[in-house]
């Protein structure tokens, strides 16, 4: 069964666009690591707030902090879904890059990603 995409929106037959399950896992890993706990009213511990490293300081204490903080967010609300198997995580030149394997759980499937968030 299909999943309803991210953003929401309608699709060319007047209904709520659908995606595959893969790619509806993408993106809600990607919601998780770019939100900022507080930023959803009803779920105040939701996300990893990697954004808020854009401006900080870089170095490899920095990018030790990111990785636990995107590595508790993603098992906390995706255990379930997915298990992460490795994680890096960088914040240089404006811009946050998260490099993600993992294995989808219901299907076994492993993937690698990458996600990248640049400064509005």
């Amino acid at each position: 069964m299909p999943d309803i995409a991210f953003p929401y929106r309608i699709d060319a037959r007047g209904r709520t666009a659908e995606t595959s399950r893969a790619a509806h896992i993408r993106d809600m890993i990607e919601l998780i690591l770019f939100t900022a706990p507080g930023e959803r009213v009803m779920r105040p511990d939701f996300g990893a707030n990697l954004l808020a490293s854009l401006f900080a300081p870089a170095g490899p204490e920095a990018a030790a902090a990111l990785r636990v903080l995107a590595q508790s967010a993603l098992q906390e609300h995706l255990r379930d879904v997915i298990e992460v198997q490795d994680l890096a995580v960088t914040s240089q030149d404006g811009t946050v890059t998260v490099r993600l394997a993992y294995a989808i759980i219901e299907t076994g499937e492993p993937v690698v990603d990458e996600f990248r968030r640049a400064a509005p």
